[in-house]
């Protein structure tokens, strides 16, 4: 089965050639790369022994779901895996994910570490991430050996992923209503459960997540959080990313009652940025965390009042 592997791109060069060298230490080399470029210029990348094609998308709003979909359409490989542009891919990657899809026609997704500033500096190699990197606490881990089917399309995120490419386009992509950040992958599970596509958690398909300074919950992506939660919801009947809303709603700056539209009460401000900053020791942001920060502000505040 010949892979196609594709991600999006926009700024972070240096993420993008980690990617790349990545994938031309692979025991079974993938057909190709598609980079849907999301900048004003191409990049420069490093040689690989395999055709590396960059499209160039359209769009200053973060064109996320329609970079998918370009790309998966220019894919020729019978298969695509989708990486974002901060994972390095394991040797074992595009092999793993051939096996498994060979087994399974439907979406799977491996695993994935993170790893912590510094990690990727001079030289350096997937076995030596072992010792630094770490899973994320909210996400489960892999099954022991093999596939195992996940009945929650809620789970599904598309940092790290594959599927057989008839049957991505089969089911028509990501809903290209959705543009910047936020909604797409949620959506887009929904479309694969409706449509009876499984999704799956494999073991193996590994990747690094590379460090970079991130906001969770995503104050800076609120408006689009916003717009697309509500599209979410005129599409399915309810909303999305209600983890992310409930955290805005504390922090003050959404109105997200039932049977109305969503309100943004006010603009993030500083403070709002320092709590739910990525600190340069955390591999990753966690939206769970800062909830809990939250709700034990509104108990204090509670306890005053009474």
């Amino acid at each position: 089965m010949s892979v196609s592997v594709v991600t999006l791109a926009g700024g972070r060069p240096d993420h993008l050639r980690n990617l790349v060298i990545g994938l031309t230490r692979q025991t079974q080399p993938p057909v190709e790369l598609i980079v849907a470029v999301i900048q004003d210029s191409a990049y420069d990348l490093p040689d690989a022994p395999f055709p590396i094609r960059q499209l160039m998308i359209a769009g200053g709003d973060l064109p996320l779901a329609t970079a998918r979909n370009a790309a998966a359409g220019a894919a020729k490989g019978d298969s695509l895996i989708f990486l974002d542009m901060d994972c390095i891919p394991t040797p074992t990657l595009v092999a793993d994910y051939a096996r498994r899809l060979a087994e399974l026609d439907g979406l799977l997704m491996g695993e994935v570490m993170y790893l912590p500033g510094g990690a990727t500096a001079g030289t350096w190699d997937s076995a030596g991430f072992a010792d630094v990197a770490v899973r994320h606490s909210d996400r489960r881990g892999p099954p022991a050996e093999g596939i195992e089917l996940c009945n929650d399309y809620r789970c599904f995120w598309s940092l790290n992923f594959a599927m057989r490419r008839d049957t991505f386009l089969r089911v028509g992509g990501f809903h290209e209503g959705y543009r910047g950040y936020g909604g797409e992958d949620t959506d887009f599970g929904k479309v694969l459960d409706t449509a009876g596509v499984p999704i799956a958690w494999i073991r193996g398909g590994l990747v690094h997540h590379q460090y970079h300074p991130h906001h969770m919950p995503p104050v800076h992506h609120i408006d689009s959080v916003v717009r697309n939660a509500q599209l979410f919801e005129t599409r399915w009947g309810y909303r999305t990313m209600g983890h992310w809303l409930y955290a805005f709603r504390l922090m003050g700056l959404v109105d997200d009652a039932e049977g109305a539209p969503i309100r943004i009460l006010r603009r993030p401000d500083a403070d709002d940025f320092a709590l739910t900053g990525q600190q340069s020791h955390q591999p990753y942001a966690n939206t769970a965390s800062v909830i809990r920060v939250l709700e034990a502000r509104a108990m204090d505040t509670d306890r005053v009042a009474a």
